[in-house]
């Protein structure tokens, strides 16, 4: 609790589902920054530039925002078809600790289920903070729903 007496929300926030698609298939699209815009529940992602699929931890994606801003985003987790965190960050800065994470556990051949988090317990910049008390599990969820959408449409071949 707050100094003021307010519940200060937690600074870790999942949502899970089932995605009737292979975890690999589900991995390629959230893997490829390109891909992503497409599945992006809270419209905040505009455009990435295609080649970027980044292959381990240290890689480095760029993304521009819905208004208009790029954001570099430094891989620190990857386990091909199964675990996938990055640190956002302002172009040339450190990341200032806040990272998204996609787990993926697959229950059959084509059926997995995919858990979207938010964490921000190391989030530094305080002028950072409403924007990551704002996001909520209802939000991880759009973006999960439109990311089986996609999987579930692109069948086992793989995104269009």
């Amino acid at each position: 609790m707050a100094m003021d007496g307010h519940v200060e929300p937690p600074r870790r926030v999942s949502a899970s589902r089932e995605v009737a698609a292979a975890a690999g298939v589900i991995f390629e699209l959230i893997a490829d920054p390109a891909q992503q815009p497409r599945w992006d529940g809270n419209d905040n992602l505009a455009e990435a530039p295609g080649g970027q699929r980044p292959r381990r931890v240290g890689d480095v994606f760029t993304m521009t925002l819905t208004m208009g801003s790029v954001r570099e985003n430094h891989v620190v987790e990857l386990v091909e078809a199964r675990r996938i965190a990055w640190q956002p960050a302002e172009p040339g800065q450190p990341p200032p600790g806040h990272q998204w994470i996609w787990d993926l556990e697959p229950v059959g051949p084509s059926l997995t289920v995919v858990t979207h988090t938010y964490d921000w317990t190391r989030l530094t910049d305080d002028s950072r903070l409403a924007r990551a008390r704002a996001t909520t599990a209802d939000m991880l969820r759009r973006s999960l729903d439109r990311l089986a959408e996609l999987a579930e449409r692109a069948g086992p071949a793989g995104p269009e």
